[in-house]
């Protein structure tokens, strides 16, 4: 090879080297920085933003009262913001941070859901304000003309909602009622319902591979755990208890089991427990105990720190980050998913509550 011909040859080769390099270099901060994490302070005004990548607050979303939820339109240019303060839909604009829309709603809102091809928006009314006590709805809203197109009413008030994953039926829970209800969404009517002995707090559901709904796992407000429903026989298969260790901390927000959330990878369960102060991971499918991470304590002047009141829970798109919303501490927690640390602690704002990602376009 001559010399003209080997300086080519390096050269080549180390120009190929340099633009490899150039393009993880570039790759690496906009891979890294497609996801934000929104916490809504439900007890006060804000709702701040998480970055991923940094686990960093990056924006701070002001002047809402009482934020419950933000949801998100599949391309996510859209907010979905339920608040305490108002019995209506705050439709945001994301990056102008203008409100395009305030959709009435037929009561007070707590959770919300999207379907993944963003035509649905489902609201879980806690309280309709009718003559019955705690009554409830699924609100349905269309999500080009921003209706109301559906109000399907239950006899207590509803918690959270889960979407199977071909978007055909929705979970929701009541605390009041005891009671899960399914939703057929095509038909827009209740599909069934199942019974408890005690209330209903976060519910998640495992879809099959084809999107139909496989089980159910339920948060009891007596159970230090969960409850595991088959849905394709819609019957309790499992009550699933919490270790006895950790223990002894007093919830410091309402409930006992609180936030439940499968990773992105479908390979771990993770459901918070208030007495224990941490959250509890469990192996899918067979949902056998892999351990549990401590969550922040409140400290109390003089006396024994109190649980920091484990709320809801959130995934990186990755499956490497489990986030932890904990109402008694300000703070989000930060955890790896592989060596189930806490990384970092995130300071936020006044009672953080629920917690969702959204995946950047």
């Amino acid at each position: 090879m001559s010399s003209i011909t080997m300086k080519k040859y390096f050269c080549g080769r180390m120009g190929v080297r340099r633009l490899l390099l150039g393009l993880l270099i570039a790759a690496a901060p906009l891979a890294a920085s497609t996801a934000r994490v929104y916490v809504t302070n439900r007890g006060g005004t804000t709702i701040d933003v998480i970055d991923t990548a940094t686990n960093k607050v990056v924006e701070t979303i002001r002047g809402i009262e009482s934020p419950e939820v933000v949801r998100f339109s599949p391309d996510g240019s859209r907010l979905y913001i339920a608040t305490r303060s108002e019995d209506v839909l705050d439709v945001m604009d994301r990056k102008s941070g203008k409100i395009i829309k305030k959709v009435p709603l037929s009561g007070w809102a707590n959770d919300a859901a999207v379907t993944s091809d963003g035509t649905l928006i489902l609201i879980c009314i806690r309280n309709t304000g009718t003559e019955a006590v705690d009554a409830g709805a699924l609100d349905i809203i269309d999500s080009k003309s921003l209706e109301r197109i559906k109000s399907i009413p239950t006899k207590r008030g509803l918690h959270d909602v889960a979407l199977t994953g071909d978007n055909k039926f929705a979970a929701a829970g009541s605390p009041g009622g005891n009671v899960i209800t399914v939703f057929d969404l095509q038909k827009m009517q209740i599909a069934w319902e199942l019974p408890y002995d005690q209330g209903i707090l976060p519910l998640i559901i495992e879809s099959n591979p084809d999107g139909s709904g496989h089980r159910i796992f339920a948060q009891l407000n007596r159970t230090n755990g969960f409850s595991v429903v088959d849905f394709a026989t819609h019957k309790e298969v499992a009550r699933i208890e919490n270790p006895d260790q950790p223990s002894g901390f007093t919830p410091g927000c309402e409930g006992i089991s609180h936030g439940i959330g499968i990773s992105p990878d479908n390979k771990t369960l993770w459901s918070n427990s208030r007495p224990a102060n941490a959250v509890f991971v469990y192996s899918l499918p067979d949902l056998k105990l892999i351990g549990h991470v401590a969550l922040p304590e409140t400290p109390v002047p003089g006396k024994a720190p109190r649980g920091g009141g484990p709320a809801w829970i959130t995934f990186s798109p990755d499956s490497r980050t489990v986030y932890v919303s904990t109402c008694g501490t300000k703070s989000v927690s930060a955890i790896d998913v592989e060596t189930m640390k806490e990384v970092t602690r995130i300071p936020v704002g006044e009672m953080p509550d629920r917690i969702s990602t959204l995946v950047l376009p």
